[in-house]
């Protein structure tokens, strides 16, 4: 209410007069009046004195003037601010892949629209990132799951990603077309870290079809998996995304993973009592359009 009558003692003072005020904030003049003496009673001083037909600042109101002026102004920036959205920090929080492998074409695109908006990209797996946007800690989440619900959550899926089996260009499965659950029998399989949704899927449908096979290695780097591939080391279930450019050199084979329970999407996930800042909804609108003009 401070902010309002600092407002009209700016108005008076800059008029001399608390007609001109009246009329020009719209208020009546006992309105001004009211809030003018409202002010003196809260700063304990007299502000402003009359002098004939005009109404001047007493030293006090001087003094006040000054402070009115500046807090008149950081409020017009905070406005600007808020309404722009243009600073401040989101956090997104996601998993190795999609922060390597999907998210920097967006985050490019959204850096342009919003140049002074500081994006911190938190890694972790999917218990982490669902918590952590349920506590608020994160603005956003991007998984890649079966289709998720949550009723504490609002959930859309942005698009399905391809799950393959990655061999060596020497391995028996090159040239396959796609591989079933039965053909993983006693293969040596490199797995990606606990906590992985396709890793707990995969091992679900290994032991529900009560096939038998070797764990060569777990890594928590996508990277250190690609490699071990690529010397043989084992085979291993990853998004085709993470793998595309070794596709494209011949260092690694791909083949779809084919059941029925394997349909994971990207998805994007925020509290549903969050509140959107400009920032937020321009970053979900960037990342929905991009993905139905890429369908």
């Amino acid at each position: 209410m401070e902010l309002t009558y600092l407002k009209t003692f700016r108005e008076v003072a800059k008029w001399g007069s608390y007609t001109r005020a009246a009329e020009t904030l719209g208020y009546a003049q006992s309105s001004i009046t009211t809030q003018i003496q409202r002010l003196e009673e809260s700063y304990g001083a007299t502000l402003l004195e009359r002098y004939g037909r005009r109404m001047k600042l007493t030293m006090a109101g001087e003094a006040l003037l000054q402070y009115a002026n500046e807090i008149h102004r950081l409020h017009e920036e905070s406005k600007e601010v808020v309404a722009k959205q243009s600073k401040g920090t989101l956090t997104i929080g996601t998993i190795e892949t999609l922060a390597a492998f999907y998210l920097p074409q967006h985050l490019q695109a959204f850096q342009r629209d919003y140049p002074d908006v500081n994006v911190v990209i938190q890694p972790g797996n999917e218990p982490y990132i669902i918590e952590s946007v349920k506590e608020g800690d994160l603005d956003v989440g991007i998984i890649l799951d079966p289709p998720f619900k949550d009723p504490e959550l609002h959930s859309s899926i942005l698009r399905e990603e391809t799950l393959v089996i990655i061999t060596s260009p020497e391995h028996k499965f090159s040239g396959r077309s796609e591989i079933h659950v039965e053909d993983l029998e006693r293969e040596s399989l490199i797995l990606t870290e606990d906590g992985c949704t396709y890793r707990a899927m995969l091992l679900k449908v290994l032991k529900a079809n009560q096939v038998n096979f070797k764990l060569s290695y777990e890594f928590g780097n996508l990277e250190a998996i690609k490699q071990c591939v690529s010397y043989g080391l084992g085979i291993a279930l990853v998004p085709r995304i993470a793998v595309a450019e070794e596709i494209r050199k011949g260092q690694i084979m791909a083949m779809p993973f084919v059941h029925p329970e394997f349909k994971f999407y990207t998805q994007l996930i925020y509290a549903n009592k969050k509140w959107k800042s400009k920032a937020l909804l321009g970053l979900l609108e960037l990342i929905s359009r991009s993905n139905y003009q890429n369908d």
